[in-house]
């Protein structure tokens, strides 16, 4: 399995890297008037000052903007007083530093409490601190991990946040972040792309690294006639599955045998479903879905073991016929009832999984993502059974992302009335429970266009679509 690689660490600062949090604890105590006990914890554990000040403030009736200036001024006393860096920090930044890891300072406190503590730790161990005074919004919202993120110039998906509260924990998930969680006053609880530990001194880049997510690459391709309209077809068709470094593909138009050969050639497990559908997969098949006898048009399934978790592949062909943008008088979406009907029998099959499930397929139908002139029921009926669209979560805007996939060989219609084909997006890859890196179409080679294909290094009259997922353990 490939594992994204370490592009940075960001540390909470108060209670994760520095025994801090006590000293919030204490001021905020000071300010109330009283000792503070485990239901405060919601309102003062990686809270910005602002957020404790308007809690006291409501208990109170002192201002708020008078509290905060109490508070400020409590807690940067007790930090000039002497800090203390927690059990392991100092040398796993040096670690990090000596494997080239670049590492960030991201806190909820202000920016002159942010400074107090980088000249004590070194402020030359970061290479980007962001307080609350830098961003609109502080934890538990996405803004400040984000913001390191974008100065560091890396993807948060292939970073690991250090974290010591559950409002630290919530602010660097929600920018997509792995948590490794260091809990000072407050338990945290494990969950996925969640490790919870006791404390920093076992801790080493290598473990870091260790916790990010896997990847795993899944292709939807239409293979046209098993891709014997080309010559070589089979070796052409190994060829793009190695170069895009896919793991799994769901195929339509399989032509009976090319899961079974493809999968033999790559060392793969495959399922195949009638004459027209197949999945082959680098990881174990273990279970197949769906009706094994299915017709041309339909659905197949398969579970499939990737370390330790499971995913559901379904590959999905809708009916081609009526194809709604050829129609120029009249409602375009006139015959998309017949694909409807189709692509809610697919939907019923996945809508009880318990595991992360990922639906690839030719729909012969635009997206209502993409094409605002009609209301396309395919995959609206897909998106409301809870289907997310990674093209369209990767490339946002089709105005500079089309991504069609009908018709690399196409540029007219076939039925020899000259007229431009509609090259729009029919081929699509929708997940529910995975987290997109990345998707684009593919084709290699320029391919010619029809009859004169033969000799074409694209042995397919689609584009395939390769997203890239996020699997956390």
């Amino acid at each position: 399995m490939t594992r994204l690689p370490l592009q940075a660490v960001l540390f909470d600062m108060d209670g994760t890297l520095v025994d801090t949090e006590r000293l919030w604890w204490e001021a905020v105590e000071q300010v109330a008037g009283r000792a503070l006990t485990e239901a405060d914890e919601p309102e003062v554990l990686g809270r910005p000052v602002e957020h404790t000040a308007d809690w006291l403030a409501a208990a109170t009736g002192t201002p708020a903007a008078d509290l905060a200036d109490v508070l400020h001024r409590e807690f940067a006393d007790r930090v000039r007083a002497g800090i203390v860096p927690r059990p392991g920090a100092l040398a796993l930044l040096d670690a990090l530093a000596r494997d080239g890891v670049p590492t960030a300072l991201v806190t909820a406190s202000p920016r002159a409490v942010a400074d107090t503590v980088l000249a004590a730790l070194g402020a030359s161990r970061f290479a980007v601190s962001v307080t609350a005074d830098d961003t609109d919004r502080t934890k538990p919202a996405p803004d400040p991990y984000l913001a390191a993120c974008h100065a560091l110039g890396v993807d948060p998906t292939a970073c690991v946040a250090v974290e010591d509260t559950q409002t630290g924990v919530s602010s660097a998930e929600a920018a997509g972040c792995t948590v490794l969680a260091v809990p000072s006053l407050a338990p945290i609880e494990a969950a996925p792309g969640r490790t919870v530990v006791s404390g920093l001194t076992d801790v080493t880049p290598d473990r870091l690294r260790a916790l990010l997510p896997h990847e795993l690459r899944v292709m939807s391709w239409n293979l046209w006639f098993g891709g014997t309209k080309v010559h070589d077809h089979r070796a052409k068709q190994l060829k793009a599955i190695a170069e895009t470094g896919v793991d799994v593909v769901g195929l339509q138009e399989t032509y009976g045998s090319a899961a079974e050969e493809l999968a033999d050639a790559l060392g793969w497990y495959h399922h195949r479903a009638g004459e027209n559908l197949g999945i082959i997969s680098r990881y174990p098949i273990t279970a197949r879905l769906g009706d094994p006898d299915v017709g041309f048009y339909g659905a197949a399934g398969a579970r499939i073991a990737v370390g330790d978790r499971e995913i559901e592949i379904w590959t999905v062909h809708l009916d081609y016929r009526s194809y709604g943008p050829y129609v120029t008088d009249g409602d375009p979406t006139a015959h998309e009832g017949v694909r409807l009907a189709q692509m809610r029998d697919a939907l019923r099959e996945v809508e009880e999984s318990a595991v992360p499930v990922v639906l690839v397929g030719d729909f012969n139908s635009p997206s209502h993502l993409d094409r605002p002139d009609a209301e396309w029921p395919v995959t609206k009926a897909a998106e409301e059974a809870g289907l997310r669209d990674s093209y369209r979560e990767a490339h946002p805007d089709p105005a500079t992302h089309r991504g069609h996939t009908w018709s690399p060989i196409h540029p007219v219609r076939e039925d020899g009335s000259g007229r431009p084909e509609p090259q729009d997006r029919i081929d699509f890859v929708l997940h529910r429970g995975l987290r997109v890196l990345a998707s684009e179409t593919y084709v290699c080679g320029r391919p010619r266009p029809w009859p004169d294909v033969e000799d074409n290094d694209w042995p397919s009259d689609h584009a395939a679509v390769v997203t890239t997922f996020a699997l956390h353990r």
